[in-house]
């Protein structure tokens, strides 16, 4: 993980971590954790660390996370150990590190439930990566009653399983990124989202790191909403965070 230094003077980190995926580290190497915590608060995401086994089992099964990374090597607990006590009562995704890389640890952590495999040699940015993916495909394995199916964001009505969109009864024409675009911004109405966590979101497309693109489809987006970015009715944007769908309801007095 010598490679974190260059990539910590990379985004201004998010001031509104409330919509933020929670990720646990485990690991008894303190250097490694708060250069590892540094890097990912960076990215957005809201992080804490347990250094040791039995402190991670009871942090993990005490609070709310979306993610934990967890070390192989530890002292008394090892992060086989861990994984196994983890599974008894949870499907968590789990992030396995190793200074390891043999096919042996690699097979016996992934048989013992663990999401994915990266060794401390890959880079920041392949397991910021493997995060992100581990992190989508929680989300699109979610059950569907967490998310309701119709979403009203002032005179709009949002179908996320018609993908549909009304605007004061009156359907309108989306792209599908357009579509996914304003189904996130709505998910989240009233925090914000960054470029990287819209990206993360948009169905179906690659785009690079900070392609500025999703500019071009925000803008879009709002053309076709009638929505005056200097004085905006759905869609705000947050200089130097993100965009943020106006919570109507919640700024009513």
């Amino acid at each position: 993980m010598n490679q974190l230094n260059p990539f910590l003077s990379g985004p201004m980190k998010l001031e509104d971590k409330s919509a933020a995926a929670r990720i646990l580290l485990i690991d008894d190497d303190r250097k490694l954790l708060r250069m590892l915590a540094e890097y990912l608060e960076v990215q957005g995401y809201v992080v804490a660390a347990a250094h040791d086994g039995a402190e991670g089992v009871a942090r993990a099964r005490a609070e709310s996370w979306d993610l934990i990374v967890l070390d192989v090597m530890m002292p008394n607990v090892n992060g086989f150990e861990v994984l196994r006590l983890l599974r008894q009562t949870s499907q968590l995704p789990v992030l396995m590190l190793t200074a390891r890389g043999g096919d042996e640890d690699r097979i016996h952590g992934l048989e013992g439930g663990a999401d994915d495999y990266v060794p401390k040699t890959a880079s920041s940015r392949e397991l910021l990566a493997r995060i992100r993916a581990l992190l989508r495909r929680a989300a699109l394995a979610a059950p569907a009653a967490e998310q309701p199916r119709q979403i009203a964001v002032g005179d709009l009505c949002i179908d996320s399983a018609a993908r549909s969109v009304a605007q004061r009864g009156v359907a309108l024409s989306l792209t599908p990124v357009e579509f996914d675009l304003l189904l996130a911004l709505a998910r989240y109405r009233g925090s914000v989202r960054s470029r990287e966590q819209l990206l993360e979101q948009v169905r179906d497309r690659e785009f690079a790191a900070f392609d500025r693109s999703i500019d071009v489809h925000i803008a879009s987006l709002r053309r076709k909403l009638a929505d005056d970015p200097r004085t905006p009715r759905y869609i705000r944007t947050v200089r130097a965070a993100g965009y943020l769908m106006v919570d109507a309801q919640a700024a009513a007095p």
